[in-house]
């Protein structure tokens, strides 16, 4: 089965990768934007994620895979929302922050660089080698 890449952008306040750790598994809740959610509907099990703090970070900490595809977003009150499970595999030597992402030439397409707000986006196997290099 070939697997996919992704990235998650989470802010360190509401649930930072250290806590993903603590508790080693969440499922990924909230998502509130259709191409986000689309995103999420793509995930399977074994898919690749890169664990992006957003907000005061801007930096990639860590790598997490699927654990569990889709399914309804049990935080959701009305619409048609999903969510995947998520568990750690092992944090970055040091983070990767958004500023060195944008000066690497061979990253200027990535999603996280275009689409600067979307929560969970693809990468290319390309791209997230790059990223994890970069570590």
């Amino acid at each position: 089965m070939a697997k996919f890449y992704w990235l998650v952008k989470q802010e360190p306040e509401t649930y930072a990768w250290s806590q993903l750790v603590e508790e080693k598994k969440t499922d990924w809740t909230g998502v509130r934007n259709f191409q986000a959610r689309n995103n999420l509907r793509d995930m399977k099990e074994g898919d690749v994620v890169l664990y992006y703090h957003s907000g005061g970070g801007k930096e990639v900490v860590g790598i997490a895979k699927v654990t569990k595809p889709a399914f309804p977003d049990p935080t959701a009150e009305d619409g048609d929302w999903c969510a995947v499970e998520l568990t750690p595999v092992k944090p970055f030597k040091r983070p990767v922050t958004l500023a060195e992402i944008k000066k690497n030439p061979a990253l200027a397409d990535v999603a996280l660089v275009r689409q600067s707000r979307l929560s969970v986006m693809p990468l290319s196997k390309t791209d997230f080698d790059a990223i994890v290099a970069m570590q």
